[in-house]
This record gives structure tokens, C-alpha cells and sequence, in this order.
């Protein structure tokens, strides 16, 4: 028989279900009427920090290739058909970086890194998973997605999602709790970040573009790096960053640089050629297939 607790615990859910999701929205009615402005290339200084990206104004979308998760047996599997969200991270116009900007806001249970280069320590999280506050708002929508397509490798999806958001949304001057007055929820603004990972990430279905361009996974066939950028350039107009590992020989990973416009959340993202060199080699480049067993089919 289900205990009292366990009976309660599945009610709360089922309710949550049935109910309005709280809203994540920070509260942006003092922006309008603002000068328009990108995020790096202000001619003015930008007054509101939560109108506009000041701090981490360089703005990339990043994306995985993983083969597999080490958690097959667990469900966690990646996404047939698609790369995976990495992060959205906010470097600096200068290209350096920000990290763990708010330790009052430490949800990374195993903190990368856990010194910060001023000696500062990042003590590890304990508490509740993130996973519950994106419960907590009524978002099972967002979950299901995020489970779906932002997919950890060696450990649970959440202390994915939880790193990112410590690390980099921290430094984000739109995600700062003040943009969320009057009427702050605690959480709010970690909900409203995942949401703008996801959303950024659907702008960049790089599975299908190299596609399209002829270029599939595969175990007996080698690309060339002008072969990979050329196709990502053609639809989005801008080089990104491509990183291989195995001595430049192993695709993994894709950056896409962005100036924005506005909030984060609500801006619009104009795309920008690298300012990272590849680190990928110039021929004989892999782009593996996956294993069969690690992936699952989706929908979009």
C-alpha cells in the first residue's frame, strides 16, 4: 500500500498538472521606450542592466554531439536526429568569461571549477534538485523537453541543467533576481533561463542543416572542416565555433556567437562569426554515429 506521504507527493503532482503554470516573466515595462541597442555595441552607456545584456553581452548558444550517455539503462538517452543543448553562455565583448558570478544562487552539486581564479571556493549544492523548482512552476512541458534534448552524459540530467545555470546564467545581467521585482518567486528566474536555453536552441537545428548539406553521422566517412562550416555558414550566415577532441579529429561540439538586442529572454539574437579558432583539424574530421542503443525518437 502507498504510504500517506507517497499518496500526497502524487496528488501534489497531479494537481500541479491540472493547474495554470505560475509565470516566469521578469518584469521589463521600464524598458520600453529605451533606445534599441546590441549588446557590444552600444554607443551609449546601457543604464538598465535589465533591459539589456551588459553584463555577458557576447552570447553563445552551445551545442553537444555525445554517442552515448552512460545512463542507458536508466532511460537518459539522447535525441535521434538532433545535437544536443549544451548551454547558453555570456562572455564578455572582450571574449573572456564570467563564472559563478552569485553563490547565493549555487545549484551545481558538483561545481566546475570548484576554485575560482581569485581563490574563491564554489562550495557544492545539497539542496532540493533544480528539477523541482521547474516543478514547482508547473512546467512538465519544459521537463519533458529538457530531458528530451538537454541530456547529460555519466550522470543525471538535472546536475547538467544545475551547472549551467550556476556557472554561466549567474553572469547574465537580465537573469539577476532585481529584474524580477516587484513580486519575486524564488526560483523564477532559473525557470525563465531554461526556458531561453530551449527557445535559443531551436534556432539552431544543426542535425538537420549538415543534413541537408549531405553530411550524416557515419563510421566510414570523414569530412573537412570547410566542409562542416561552409554548411552551417550557408544557413545562418555566420562561422561558428566547431570543437573536435582526438587530436582534432572528433566532432563534438558547435558555438554559435551572438550580439543581442534587448533581454536575453525576449531580445533578438543577431549571429556573429566565431571569435574562437576550431579546434578541429583541417581534413579526415569524424562525425560519428551514435550508438544505436543510446538514442531515442523524438518529436519536435
Amino acid at each position: 500500500m502507498l504510504s500517506l506521504v507517497s499518496l500526497a507527493a502524487i496528488v501534489s503532482v497531479v494537481q500541479a498538472k491540472f493547474f495554470s503554470p505560475l509565470s516566469t516573466y521578469p518584469n521589463i515595462a521600464a524598458c520600453v521606450g529605451l533606445p534599441a541597442q546590441y549588446s557590444c555595441e552600444n554607443t551609449t552607456v546601457l543604464m538598465d542592466s535589465c533591459c539589456n545584456v551588459v553584463q555577458g553581452g557576447l552570447v553563445l548558444q552551445t551545442q553537444f554531439w555525445d554517442t552515448y550517455t552512460g545512463l542507458e539503462r536508466q532511460g537518459q538517452l539522447l535525441p535521434q536526429g538532433s545535437w544536443g543543448i549544451h548551454g547558453l553562455w555570456p562572455d564578455n565583448c572582450d571574449g573572456s568569461y564570467d563564472q559563478y558570478c552569485d553563490l547565493s544562487r549555487q545549484y551545481d552539486p558538483n561545481p566546475s571549477p570548484s576554485t575560482l581564479p581569485d581563490g574563491t571556493p564554489v562550495p557544492p549544492y545539497e539542496g532540493p534538485s533544480v528539477r523541482t523548482f521547474i516543478e514547482e512552476f508547473g512546467r512538465f512541458d519544459l521537463l519533458e523537453y529538457m530531458d528530451t534534448f538537454w541530456v547529460n552524459q555519466g550522470a543525471p540530467n538535472e546536475d547538467f541543467w544545475a551547472h549551467e545555470f550556476s556557472k554561466h546564467a549567474t553572469c547574465t545581467s537580465t537573469f539577476d533576481v532585481a529584474c524580477y521585482e516587484p513580486g519575486y518567486k524564488e526560483h523564477q528566474e532559473v525557470v525563465n533561463f531554461y526556458e531561453t536555453v530551449t527557445k535559443v536552441f531551436q534556432m539552431y537545428p544543426t542535425y538537420n542543416m549538415l543534413a541537408a548539406a549531405g553530411i550524416l553521422p557515419s563510421n566510414t566517412t570523414t569530412y573537412t572542416l570547410s566542409q562542416i562550416t561552409n554548411a552551417l555558414y550557408s544557413q545562418t550566415g555566420a562561422v561558428p565555433y566547431l570543437g573536435c577532441f582526438g587530436n582534432g579529429t572528433i566532432l563534438d561540439e558547435v558555438w554559435y556567437f551572438h550580439h543581442v538586442l534587448g533581454t536575453e529572454q525576449y531580445g533578438h539574437f543577431k549571429t556573429l562569426n566565431s571569435t574562437t579558432p576550431s579546434s578541429c583539424a583541417a581534413t579526415g574530421i569524424w562525425y560519428y554515429e551514435r550508438t544505436p542503443t543510446s538514442e531515442r525518437v523524438v518529436s519536435y
